[in-house]
């Protein structure tokens, strides 16, 4: 298995924990200590070296912050982990925070006193959130002062987890679609054109898309964590820990970029500063370590220059995501067409052997590499947290009449999947059908979608919630990430959300996932992966307009559809989805799956 189920978190040591830390920060002289979830690479998902916030408060979502003061102390959440941050923290001692609602400056107003000071690790907080938090405390006579030893990782001390040494692989060049060589050739260029010196990359997915390497350091993500630099003329520089190199990785790295242990970072970029360079930094995930060692004369700022170029994907990429999401769907179906059976079945099925079944029949593809996150299986209930993770304490039995939201994906060297779909465990409520058919009416209005060169994230957000605004209804998470290809499932800079804005490209993958969440009772998400495609003029039209294409192949639930609430357009885009689900996955399933899949993709 790729995921564990175990019960992770020490909730009685919180208290513990906390205390010793508002010790060790009286001897520093400080009055408030911010504790984030990143890492020194900023993403969204870490080693378990680099947990420090879990460990501090028992929160294991992936996005949050914490902060500690001498007498009060606020975990920060979005929508996500309402419920979840509940259920996981000492409610007692950390105050729920919502974000963006609510920030850290707006807690230290209520909490900290006129020269106060917070403390924070320049390694874990952003070039823009440190500039942003420093004018906003200013004035309130508050202080944001670095402090150079990590207080969380003295106090974890021995306990505290290795950093990971996962071994290199190199990603063969007809999976990439390009030679490392001419990526970076490309980049270069880029910053010629800019007149920039060179790029720092602090992520590790860009790292490995512009190198043609893979990882395992962090959990579900083919990734290494490494730092690079890129100089517009002359060999990249890339700093990893030798102990992930084998001799071929070397070589392959050695022709491309010149090889250099992690403790040489600080030095290169002294050089850079000696020789009066000029580095692009982005602030929005490069720690501000970077901006203080280099100083304000010998950085810019600007958006990491692979990230764009990642994101849209090439022929071999998009040829690999839908070999993959035909592998994935067979899968799926094999799964969907035992759970019918198993659900309902004498002793029926939990959370965890639904997942672990899933990943058994992902696993019987014989390509599978990991899975692409810890798999989301809500049952009841559960399901209404959306970022649901079941163990051993939570784990509960599908129940009759009630609704089971599985989340799920597979890494595969050519593709990544995410795939979400809500099934009903017997007879769904009316109230339940009719909420799930807002949703797929959400879905579908994305699914269809057309739309000019130029349209944003932010302007095809409201196509998915419309309906559900209708009935008075909504959900609080984006509709739409972007998603790597054999890299991390949640990529950037796309996104279909509130906050997405930049515009949608030809060849890039996003995810199309609406919802809905009835605390308490059950949630609902419909989720595939889509295709960017080139823009073509529709029939009888004038303009060129962008479309996607849906690259997820599973059958959705009919027994959850209320069909008179979707119009003609909608009941066919469903019926074509499910013939195509049909020809792609029949051919490879045994008889009675086969059987299953047919039923379930009849027209409605």
């Amino acid at each position: 298995m790729f995921q564990s189920f175990d019960v992770t978190a020490e909730p009685g040591r919180i208290g513990e924990r906390v205390e010793k830390l508002r010790a060790l920060m009286r001897k520093r002289k400080i009055d408030a200590y911010l504790v984030p979830r990143a890492d020194e690479h900023q993403g969204e998902y870490v080693a378990p070296s680099s947990e420090r916030l879990a460990w501090l408060t028992g929160f294991t979502g992936s996005a949050g912050y914490a902060v500690v003061g001498l007498e009060r102390a606020a975990l920060f959440v979005d929508g996500r982990y309402s419920v979840q941050s509940r259920a996981e923290t000492d409610t007692e001692i950390f105050e729920i925070l919502p974000v963006p609602a609510k920030g850290l400056n707006d807690w230290a107003v209520d909490a900290l006193s006129k020269g106060d000071i917070i403390g924070f690790d320049p390694w874990l907080a952003t070039i823009s959130q440190v500039g942003r938090l420093r004018v906003a405390l200013r004035k309130q006579e508050i202080q944001f002062k670095a402090v150079n030893s990590n207080l969380i990782d003295r106090l974890w001390g021995r306990e505290r987890p290795a950093p990971p040494t996962s071994p290199i692989k190199i990603q063969p060049d007809d999976l990439a679609g390009e030679s490392a060589a001419d990526k970076i050739k490309r980049i270069q260029k880029k910053l010629i054109e800019d007149g920039q010196d060179a790029a720092l990359l602090a992520q590790p997915d860009s790292i490995c898309w512009l190198l043609n390497i893979r990882g395992g350091d962090v959990a579900h993500n083919p990734v290494v964590l490494a730092f690079a630099i890129v100089n517009a003329r002359g060999k990249p520089d890339v700093f990893i820990e030798p102990r992930k190199l084998n001799t071929d990785t070397r070589r392959h790295l050695k022709t491309i970029a010149n090889v250099r242990k992690p403790d040489d970072l600080p030095g290169i970029l002294d050089n850079l500063k000696k020789a009066d360079r000029v580095v692009r930094l982005t602030p929005q995930n490069t720690a501000w370590w970077f901006a203080r060692r280099l100083g304000k004369q010998h950085y810019v700022t600007g958006p990491d220059p692979v990230v764009l170029p990642k994101a849209i994907k090439n022929t071999a990429e998009i040829a690999g995501s839908r070999a993959a999401h035909v592998r994935d769907g067979i899968a799926m179906a094999r799964f969907l067409a035992w759970l019918d059976a198993a659900a309902l079945a004498r002793g029926g099925v939990d959370e965890i052997s639904a997942a672990e079944k899933l990943e058994a029949f992902r696993h019987e593809t014989g390509a599978l590499r990991e899975i692409s996150f810890d798999t989301i299986a809500g049952s009841g209930p559960n399901g209404a947290i959306v970022h649901y993770r079941v163990n051993r304490s939570t784990n509960r039995k599908l129940g009759k009449g009630e609704l089971f939201l599985l989340d799920s994906g597979a890494q595969y060297e050519d593709g990544t999947t995410d795939i979400t779909r809500t099934v009903a465990i017997g007879k769904p409520t009316e109230e339940m059908r009719h909420r799930f058919t807002l949703v797929l009416k959400g879905h579908i209005a994305i699914a269809m979608a057309r739309f000019p060169n130029g349209t944003r994230g932010v302007d095809l957000d409201s196509h998915a919630r419309m309906a559900l605004w209708q009935a008075g209804l909504d959900y609080d998470h984006g509709t739409g990430h972007g998603v790597g290809s054999y890299l991390s499932v949640h990529e950037g800079p796309q996104s279909i959300s509130r906050l997405g804005q930049v515009p949608l490209e030809a060849g890039m993958i996003l995810s199309n996932e609406p919802g809905y969440y009835k605390e308490g009772s059950y949630g609902i998400r419909i989720e595939n992966l889509v295709l960017v495609r080139l823009p073509e003029i529709p029939q009888g039209g004038e303009r060129a307009m962008l479309s996607f294409e849906t690259l997820t192949l599973a059958p959705i639930d009919r027994r959850l559809i209320v069909k008179s609430m979707l119009v003609p357009a909608e009941r066919e885009w469903l019926d074509a989805y499910h013939a195509r689900v049909a020809e792609s996955l029949a051919g490879e399933l045994d008889g009675e799956t086969r059987r299953w899949l047919e039923a379930q993709c009849k027209p409605l």
